[in-house]
């Protein structure tokens, strides 16, 4: 079985246990299926419990006959679910005994956070910033055409040491924003706009609101409302496409002996009209793009896919993840793993990977673009969704380690009620 299982067992709300006199809520057992599992976020649907809050919980789980407290949170919603991370090393086909109960407020110190700035939402693990995401609108160096002004993007991103990973604003590329996902050719009606080359002045993307922010001891996040807008609609600044960001970062460590963070980016998609859009094939589309620090060049920076290919023949390829790491004068390596997960469109998603002389010096830019081969129509109505994975780390993993994490991503945990 590939998959991580939880074995619930579901008692009455009101009984009592022997634990110190508690409520009892939930008794279950995670096994860990075919993968070895380390420190892996998991999550059980509580739709039972009485009240979808983290304050009034305790979760413990059983080792060696005593109970163990374990950091959780709840992530309200329609079915609120409770996350914590499975901490340490569980081998396949393990088995590990847990306990929810009723009691008082949780401890949240060395939490997940989000701090709100004028121009930013800074995600943070303790004192340490994660990555920035620019709400407010950034202008081009002086002298540059305004046209490349924009907001909604992710920058800097850092490596746990600090290193910052993006770039934003080049001379070589102007549009280039961090991590960001615009569409380069949509077919609007009888037109056809670009929101990726801000200097064509057809469209553009921005921030247009926050729907919400999440502190906690597992993870912490935001929801993010962007806006596409055609310039070359029948009346200009119409909007095309409503865009949710939802990204989060897990307090985890998931590789062993490396400092890393694993941080979520998911998109969600909807024609903002009455008729059908159709984001056309292009070597540039959407996904997630990433556009390096200006320290990595060919020499010092590599490429290497789930299929085992390189910056020499990955671009146009296909892949389930792709590692981009370089070196940082001084400071030692760092890099970002992308996972692309299998419910994402045109899976294993294609690629568009910078070739080693780009700008003459092996510039680095890595997207994933599930437009590259095939057109994609967007009909009003649905909603449409991308999701994607980031390891953040320092110093250097092997494919075993990205393997691991992609399975942790793509299997995701089963819920199973035992009848009484």
């Amino acid at each position: 079985m590939k998959r991580l299982l939880f074995i619930v067992s579901v008692f009455a709300l009101s009984a009592l246990t022997a634990f110190s006199q508690k409520v009892q809520l939930l008794h279950f057992s995670v096994e860990a299926g075919s993968y070895q599992r380390i420190n892996t976020p998991v999550s059980i649907d509580i739709e039972g419990v009485a009240k979808s809050d983290t304050l009034g919980y305790q979760l413990c789980e059983k080792i060696k006959g005593q109970l163990v407290d374990k950091p959780f949170q709840v992530e309200p919603g329609y079915i609120p679910r409770l996350w914590w991370i499975l901490d340490g090393t569980t081998e396949a086909g393990k088995t590990r005994e847990f306990y929810l109960f009723r009691v008082g407020p949780q401890d949240l110190k060395n939490s997940i956070t989000t701090e709100l700035t004028k121009d930013n939402i800074i995600l943070k693990k303790g004192n340490a910033e994660i990555l920035n995401y620019r709400k407010s609108v950034l202008y081009p160096p002086a002298g540059v055409d305004t046209a490349y002004k924009r907001s909604g993007f992710i920058h800097p991103m850092y490596s746990p040491s600090g290193n910052i990973m993006t770039r934003i604003s080049p001379r070589d590329h102007y549009h280039h924003f961090g991590i960001w996902n615009p569409w380069t050719k949509v077919k609007i009606g009888n037109h056809v706009t670009d929101f990726w080359n801000l200097g064509s002045k057809q469209g553009t993307v921005r921030f247009s609101g926050i729907n919400s922010t999440v502190n906690g001891p597992v993870y912490g996040g935001f929801s993010v409302k962007q806006d596409h807008i055609d310039f070359q609609g029948v009346k200009s600044g119409e909007l095309a496409i409503n865009e949710v960001w939802d990204v989060r970062a897990w307090n985890t460590e998931p590789v062993e002996g490396i400092k890393a963070y694993l941080v979520d980016f998911t998109t969600f998609l909807s024609v903002a009209g009455n008729d059908p859009i159709v984001f056309e094939a292009y070597r540039y589309a959407g996904g997630i793009g990433f556009r390096a620090t200006g320290e990595w060049n060919r020499n010092n920076s590599t490429v290497l896919t789930s299929e085992g290919l390189t910056r020499k023949d990955a671009d146009g390829s296909r892949a389930r993840w792709a590692d981009i790491n370089g070196e940082f004068k001084d400071k030692g390596n760092s890099g970002i793993t992308f996972f692309s997960h299998p419910s994402n469109r045109d899976y294993p998603e294609p690629m568009r990977v910078w070739p080693e002389n780009q700008n003459g010096v092996g510039d680095v830019y890595f997207e994933f673009c599930p437009t590259r081969h095939k057109d994609w129509q967007l009909n009003p109505g649905n909603l449409y969704r991308l999701k994607y994975r980031m390891l953040v780390y320092d110093g250097k993993i092997d494919k075993a380690v990205a393997e691991r994490i992609w399975n942790d991503f793509a299997f995701p945990p089963a819920i199973i009620l035992l009848k009484k």
